[in-house]
């Protein structure tokens, strides 16, 4: 299989490049190393079936987007991850998570390529009057410009597999952690107790409860379903991927002061929102479904907390 793979020097995508390598499939990943790194892929460089464009997709150019001739597969995965910019600077999430995924889709149509994997988010559905989240549940209401943003770029990907018959597989993503991230709460946390070892600012008041998943079951998760879907007769499908229960951010917390060793901590909580939120257009309360996921005979490996604990004693080099 010859597969590009959009921001393949990211926290997911350089987990996804290594698996493609392991599965000895001929692999183009494009990057304009915003927040991705080289270092994430270093050990694939100079690699027969590895090659890698440095590109802006916010700019259209020849010069990537002749990497997507006679692919079998483009796994979209490039963007701005960054939740709380989008609500500064919204304009950063319209370029580089609508313009450069609308480039990515027009890539597509232009040589043909078959099948397109997106990398959304559990953040299209704002706060769900329904928890667990079903992938069939209305009304989708964003409360971020960064879970607008990957809303248009579904719709944008269902209106292409109808129109132009490029077959798209949408994958709304739990919080996905472990190594190589370099955001999120738990990174937030460490580097917080490393500057003061006895004091931990929470953003927040504590209370916010969301489902973690490691990358790694999240990598083997996206590759199951693109079997599962190319075996299938659907131009388009959608699918939960995350853990079957959630965790507190204090809970977080305790185990990231216990991992580091550290003795009592001080916990501030800094909410900044009247209900408690960590930050305008956080949602508070995140819990995918995932049965329609689990009844292709996928399963998480760890819990959320397991996830957690796991991800923290990565990221502190324990293992």
């Amino acid at each position: 299989m010859r597969a590009v793979v959009t921001g393949g020097c990211g926290f997911i995508g350089s987990h996804l490049v290594d698996k493609l390598a392991q599965l000895s499939h001929e692999i183009v990943v494009i990057d304009n190393f915003s927040s991705g790194s080289r270092r994430n892929i270093e050990g694939h460089l100079g690699k027969k079936y590895f090659n890698i464009v440095s590109a802006d997709l916010k700019m259209w150019s020849s010069r990537w987007a002749d990497s997507f001739r006679e692919a079998d597969v483009v796994f979209h995965f490039a963007a701005n991850p960054e939740v709380r910019v989008s609500v500064v600077d919204p304009r950063v999430h319209f370029d580089e998570n609508v313009l450069a995924s609308f480039n990515v889709l027009e890539a597509c149509r232009k040589f043909n390529v078959p099948l397109i994997v997106f990398a959304s988010s559990s953040t299209v559905y704002g706060d769900a009057n329904i928890i667990p989240t079903p992938e069939n549940y209305v009304p989708l209401e964003p409360i971020s410009v960064y879970g607008g943003a990957k809303l248009a770029v579904e719709n944008f990907m269902i209106t292409y597999s109808k129109l132009y018959g490029i077959r798209g597989l949408i994958l709304r993503y739990a919080n996905i952690i472990g190594p190589r991230s370099n955001h999120g709460v738990i990174l937030d946390f460490i580097n917080k107790l490393r500057r003061s070892p006895s004091r931990l600012e929470i953003l927040g008041d504590g209370t916010q409860r969301k489902s973690y998943l490691h990358v790694y079951d999240a990598v083997d998760a996206t590759l199951h379903l693109l079997k599962v879907f190319t075996g299938s007769s659907r131009c388009y499908d959608i699918y939960n991927v995350g853990n079957r229960d959630w965790i507190r951010v204090v809970e977080i917390a305790d185990i990231v002061v216990k991992e580091m060793g550290l003795g009592k901590v001080e916990y501030v909580f800094k909410p900044m929102t009247v209900d408690g939120r960590g930050w305008p257009g956080d949602v508070k309360f995140m819990l995918l479904d995932i049965t329609k996921l689990e009844a292709t005979g996928w399963k998480p490996r760890w819990t959320s907390a397991e996830a957690v604990r796991k991800t923290v004693r990565q990221l502190l080099g324990k293992e």
